[in-house]
């Protein structure tokens, strides 16, 4: 006869202090694969447009990066792109078994890590921004 498991309500939406941070390493890295993947439809979709010429293209392209929230939906493309990498370098030592007692540590070290270049990269996707 096998256990039955009580997995809660589905409404029960304060289990999520309960998580640890395996759990939320799992859920940031699905969020951030959807994330990506819906910037690379986007960004083929766009690209795919640009079939009326050289000049109206880079024309489109110059106006949309001078506005000031292309540029920081760039820093946050940059954030999302930066923790899925090394997320999924931390998920790959870990499947190697390199690091297996620490997982909590190198994940809160990939966010750090993650802010850090975000935050160092501010300034440059900002310089050209009216």
């Amino acid at each position: 006869m096998s256990q039955r498991y009580n997995r809660g309500a589905v409404e029960d939406f304060g289990r999520w202090r309960e998580f640890s941070a395996g759990m939320w390493a799992w859920i940031f890295h699905k969020f951030t694969g959807w994330v990506l993947v819906g910037y690379l439809f986007t960004h083929i979709a766009v690209l795919s447009t640009a079939t009326s010429g050289a000049a109206a293209y880079t024309g489109t392209i110059r106006t949309l990066e001078s506005l000031l929230i292309v540029r920081l939906l760039e820093v946050g493309l940059l954030a999302v792109a930066v923790f899925h990498i090394l997320n999924g370098v931390r998920l790959l030592f870990v499947d190697l078994g390199v690091g297996l007692t620490s997982q909590d540590r190198s994940f809160y070290a990939s966010l750090i890590l993650t802010g850090a270049i975000t935050v160092a990269s501010v300034p440059t996707f900002l310089a050209g921004a009216v």
